[in-house]
C-alpha cells in the first residue's frame, strides 16, 4: 500500500480524484483532494474533497445525503491522480443526474458504445413504451408465462452447445440466455445492481471462509 507521502501533489497542494461506481464501472464525477481530505477519506471511508472555489474541505454528501462510500482509493503510474471506487447513495451530480458526464461531445461511427447497463435501459423502454414489431415489446406483451418458458428454452441451448464443445456456438446460445434473462429481470423488477450486490456478498463471504481456513 501506498502512502500518503509517495503521492505527487501538485504545487497548490491538491491532487484530482475521479470517482466510478463499483458496479457499473460508470464515471461518476472529478474532484481534487489534499492530504487532509484524503486522510479523512481514508478514515471515514467517504469521499472528502477539497473545494478549489470554496478553499475548504467538502465531504460528498454532506448536505445532499449522497454519500460516497469508498471501496478503494488507487494511485496511477505516475501517483499524481487517484481512482476512487465508491458506492454511492444518490445522484454523484449537483444537478441530480447519477454521473457529472452527460453531454456527448464526439462519438464514433464505426465503434459502438455498449454496456449491459444500456441494453437494461433499452429493454425496459420496450416494455414502458411498447414498440411495434419489438420482439421484446412481444415477450413483455405475453408476460412471465413467456418469458420464463424462453428462458428454459435459452438454457438448454447453452447444455447443447457447452456439451458438443462448440465455443462460438456456446457464446452465441449464453449471449440469447442472458437477453431472455435481463427481460425477465425487467419484469420481475431486478437490476443489475442487485445481482452485483448478491454476487459482492458473496465473495466477502467466501473471501472470510477462505481466510478462518488458513487460520486454524
Amino acid at each position: 500500500m501506498l502512502k500518503i507521502d509517495e503521492l505527487k501533489f501538485d504545487e497548490k497542494g491538491l491532487i484530482p480524484a475521479v470517482l466510478i461506481d463499483r458496479a457499473s464501472k460508470k464515471v461518476l464525477m472529478v474532484a481534487y483532494m489534499n492530504r487532509e481530505s484524503l486522510q479523512i477519506s481514508m478514515e471515514k471511508g467517504l469521499a472528502c474533497f477539497y473545494s478549489r472555489s470554496r478553499q475548504e474541505l467538502w465531504l460528498k454528501g454532506e448536505t445532499s445525503g449522497n454519500y460516497m462510500h469508498i471501496v478503494s482509493i488507487t494511485a496511477d503510474c505516475d501517483r499524481d491522480t487517484l481512482l476512487v471506487t465508491v458506492v454511492p447513495d444518490g445522484p454523484a451530480c449537483h444537478l441530480g443526474t447519477e454521473s457529472c458526464f452527460n453531454d456527448p461531445v464526439w462519438e464514433s461511427d464505426e465503434i459502438a458504445d455498449f454496456s449491459l447497463q444500456g441494453l437494461m435501459e433499452l429493454i425496459k423502454g420496450r416494455k414502458t413504451d411498447k414498440k411495434e414489431g419489438s420482439y421484446t415489446t412481444y415477450l413483455f406483451e405475453k408476460g412471465l408465462d413467456k418469458i420464463l418458458k424462453k428462458v428454459g428454452e435459452e438454457s438448454t441451448e447453452v447444455i447443447i452447445a457447452a456439451k458438443a464443445e462448440d465455443k462460438n456456438e456456446t457464446i452465441y446460445e449464453i449471449a440469447d440466455l442472458t437477453y431472455h434473462v435481463m427481460v425477465l429481470m425487467i419484469e420481475a423488477g431486478i437490476s443489475l445492481e442487485d445481482i452485483f450486490n448478491e454476487l459482492a456478498s458473496r465473495h466477502v463471504i467466501d473471501h472470510k471462509v477462505k481466510q478462518e481456513k488458513m487460520t486454524q
